[in-house]
């Protein structure tokens, strides 16, 4: 057992990770309201955490998810909304969440 060995501090954080996780279930929450007046609130919670997850990927300096990020918020503007409905819409609900876990385990930066 060795009770005196130091822990190296960690040298990233993963700012996107909450959000993420946030959005993925607003997703899949949001399947079950598809029909439902409260879907419009989904909608809201999904486009600002896209919008946050990209701001953080630009900050970490992974753009490459920034326009991932903005078509979510796009399609799933709550303003200007898109009449999607179907099981292409539910699948793409699928597909955003987990676009939306994978965002958030991968953008990192380095904790200084």
């Amino acid at each position: 057992m060795n009770a005196a060995s130091p822990k190296k501090p960690v040298l990233y954080q993963r700012n996107a990770f909450a959000p993420g996780i946030l959005a993925a279930i607003a997703c899949l929450a949001g399947i079950s309201l598809l029909s439902h007046p409260y879907y419009e609130y989904v909608r809201y919670v999904i486009a600002i955490l896209a919008i946050i997850i990209g701001w953080f990927a630009i900050r970490a300096g992974q753009w490459w998810w920034a326009p991932v990020m903005l078509a979510i918020a796009v399609l799933w503007n709550p303003l200007f909304p898109f009449a999607f409905a179907g099981p292409w819409w539910v699948a793409a609900h699928i597909v955003a969440a987990a676009l939306f876990l994978a965002a958030g385990a991968s953008i990192k930066t380095v904790r200084e």
